[in-house]
């Protein structure tokens, strides 16, 4: 330890208790820095809504723009609330950074300044220099934001759903003080230029009408995607709808939609966007209309400029072609002056010359072949585009493309014929509607099939050809789904319309395909349908069993047939008896196997974990759940069927069985009357 100096304090041990007396850097060696409030741990990791508007310095409207644009959505601490702050909005600390380092937050805070000056000079009544000022508002771009967001082109297609369903809802929109009516017609503009695409290439899948809207599905690249179309009716706008938040999403969403398109667009070898004018929509009768038939003559360019150059190459190919076969051409005249001239030679010179001629057919050009042959590949399905570039389509599309191939479609005016339209033009169908732009005329004899929604036919329509059938819309989406054309006659105009099944259910894995489906899967495989199958045995059995009786009334009954028929009914009583000895071996041996499987399981379950147990019960409970949920379908599916159902008299199920039981009733009571009682119930004397 040393020699103690004499006048100084002697040190501490490091084992001595810290105090106060102790220096810093003895403390923080001994104990560790102390935190400071709110600088560690959740308080620090997840920051309070307020807390953030104070870093960022901007007002709350411009933080919810900003985190709609950049992604930014609150988080909820798990375990307990940083500083028992419950029922607050909490942001992580690295969007705070994200957002603190954004270039839009400096165009918020220039805008800001702006309309002072503006907010300025209206209030000196300088109206002319407030004007002048307004024109030079700073303006801002989310091309960044969308290239950070979606770094490939997968991620914003797969991201695509929301934005389709938010700028067709918009595009339904009235254009009224709360919903611009810039914003309007730029959602139906991307809405039509997405349809047209989609149309166009044969992309849609699925459709499907339901109470909210049209459900419609597009397959892009091997990249499902699906939006809602809302109903063409009058759309009232509520006031409990922040419209401003939803303008904030239409901002990011109007660009990722461009980006999308323009990459779509240019695949096919189209320029986008489509040079629609303004004359060019006031003639048609939808921004769709517009679109299309403005995609349709870039395409129909492109294809006649194709179909030019392949018929020039045709052409110089049978230029050179005749060049080299004039010698033999004039070969072949020699030798057919020569063939009138021996005439009367023998059979076997004939039969040399024979041989000679075929030589020289076999010799000749096919000059119809090569252009035949080009003109059939022009026609084909299978790729689609312009230009330099062109998309080749997959099995799936060219199916779908070749569905309405023939098929000319007139919509009537109480259709709304948006989603018809494009289910019609995607799966190779031709359309026409009532207007002055409409391709087809009404009385077009080439029209396969009119589109009607009315309960009767107007008399009007008895003036247009007979060769077109009347069908419902739904006869379109049913006929899309299954990738089948469905018989007309249960969608004609006043019957009762089958089920609409949606396209989304998967019956193997719901375990229940409804009647409908399995109807249809019947005609597409070509087998009979099993309710008209039972109808068609129930009446032959009927037929039979009167023909037997009509058979035993006219036999004469002697002796010997009375002997043969009772040693048939014999023989009949001993096979049925084995029969059901059989039977009911069969259905012994099948509980006892059902009793040692449950055993098995029970036995198996008693070996389980409680972990394993109880997860083994949850996934039980499931599978009845589902089978309970199936078994409800199937009953209903039987009560339908009995009210829908007739006999051959032409009544219901439901009627045939009451009239059966109480003629069973009666004969029983008539059995009972024979052996003296009353089955009647007797009425009781009124006591006055």
């Amino acid at each position: 330890m040393g020699n103690r100096v004499k006048g100084r304090v002697k040190k501490k041990s490091i084992k001595a208790a810290s105090h106060s007396d102790m220096g810093s850097k003895r403390k923080l060696s001994r104990m560790g820095k102390k935190q400071k409030k709110n600088l560690g741990g959740l308080e620090a990791t997840f920051i309070t809504r307020s807390a953030c508007l104070k870093r960022l310095q901007i007002t709350l409207k411009d933080f919810r723009r900003l985190c709609i644009l950049k992604g930014v959505y609150p988080r909820e601490p798990r375990g307990r609330t940083p500083g028992n702050k419950k029922g607050q909005v909490f942001y992580h600390v690295k969007d705070l950074k994200a957002l603190a380092h954004e270039p839009l937050l400096n165009k918020f805070r220039e805008f800001r300044a702006f309309m002072k000056k503006v907010r300025k000079a209206a209030g000196r009544n300088e109206k002319d220099e407030a004007v002048r000022k307004e024109a030079l508002a700073p303006t801002y771009t989310l091309h960044h934001l969308v290239k950070e967001r979606y770094p490939r082109f997968v991620d914003a297609l797969s991201d695509v759903d929301d934005a389709l369903a938010l700028t067709y809802l918009f595009a339904a929109l009235p254009s009224t003080g709360r919903v611009a009516s810039k914003v309007t017609k730029k959602a139906q503009s991307l809405a039509a230029q997405w349809g047209a695409y989609c149309s166009t290439t044969s992309a849609i899948t699925k459709s499907f009408v339901s109470v909210k809207g049209i459900y419609m599905e597009a397959c892009i690249q091997n990249t499902n995607v699906c939006w809602v179309i809302p109903h063409a009716y009058t759309q009232n706008i509520p006031d409990d709808v922040d419209f401003r938040v939803m303008t904030t999403f239409f901002e990011f969403y109007e660009t990722l939609l461009s980006f999308v398109l323009y990459k779509l667009y240019n695949d096919i070898g189209i320029r986008y966007p489509l040079p629609v004018t303004s004359a060019e929509l006031s003639e048609s009768s939808s921004v769709l209309s517009a679109n299309l038939q403005v995609l349709r003559k870039f395409l129909q360019s492109y294809g006649t400029a194709a179909s030019n150059a392949v018929t020039e190459a045709v052409e110089n190919q049978l230029v050179e072609t005749a060049k080299k076969d004039v010698a033999s051409s004039v070969k072949r005249e020699k030798l057919r002056t020569v063939d009138e001239a021996l005439k009367q030679i023998s059979d076997d010179d004939s039969d040399d010359n024979d041989d000679e001629d075929d030589e020289m057919e076999e010799n000749d050009v096919d000059i119809a072949g090569p252009l035949k042959d080009a003109l059939e590949s022009i026609d084909r399905d299978t790729t689609i585009g312009g230009g330099s570039k062109t998309m080749e389509l997959d099995n799936d599309a060219v199916k779908r493309r070749r569905l309405f191939t023939g098929l000319t479609f007139f919509i009537s005016r109480e259709v709304p014929k948006g989603y018809l339209e494009l289910v019609c033009l995607a799966y190779g169908g031709k359309v026409g509607w009532e207007g002055s732009d409409s391709p087809i005329g009404m009385k077009d004899p080439t029209i396969t099939h009119h589109i009607v929604d009315r309960p009767k036919l107007p008399s009007s329509h008895n003036d247009l050809p007979k060769s077109r059938e009347y069908v419902q819309p739904q006869w379109i989406l049913d006929s899309a789904n299954f990738l089948f054309l469905l018989p007309t006659s249960r969608y004609a105009v006043g019957v009762e319309l089958p089920p609409h099944l949606s396209p989304w259910v998967n019956n193997e894995e719901e375990g229940y395909t409804p009647a409908y489906a399995e109807e249809i899967e019947c005609l597409k495989n070509g087998t009979s349908i099993p309710s008209l199958q039972m109808d068609l045995d129930s009446n032959e059995v009927q037929r039979t069993s009167d023909s037997e009786a009509e058979e035993s009334i006219e036999i004469d009954p002697d002796s010997n047939g009375d002997k043969q028929s009772s040693s048939e009914s014999d023989d009949d009583d001993e096979e049925e008896e084995d029969d059901e000895d059989e039977n009911a071996l069969e259905s012994k041996k099948a509980q006892q196997k059902q009793k040692e499987e449950e055993e098995a399981k029970a036995l198996a379950k008693t070996m389980m974990s409680k972990k394993g147990a109880r997860l083994y019960g949850r996934m039980q409970h499931g599978i009845e759940k589902k089978q309970a949920a199936v078994e409800l379908l199937q009953k209903r599916r039987k009560e339908i069927e009995l009210k829908k159902g007739k006999t051959l008299d032409g009544k219901t199920m439901l009627k045939a069985k009451v009239e059966r039981l109480k003629s069973e009733r009666r004969a029983v009571e008539k059995d009972y009357e024979n052996t003296g009682g009353s089955m009647k119930k007797r009425k009781k004397a009124r006591t006055m």
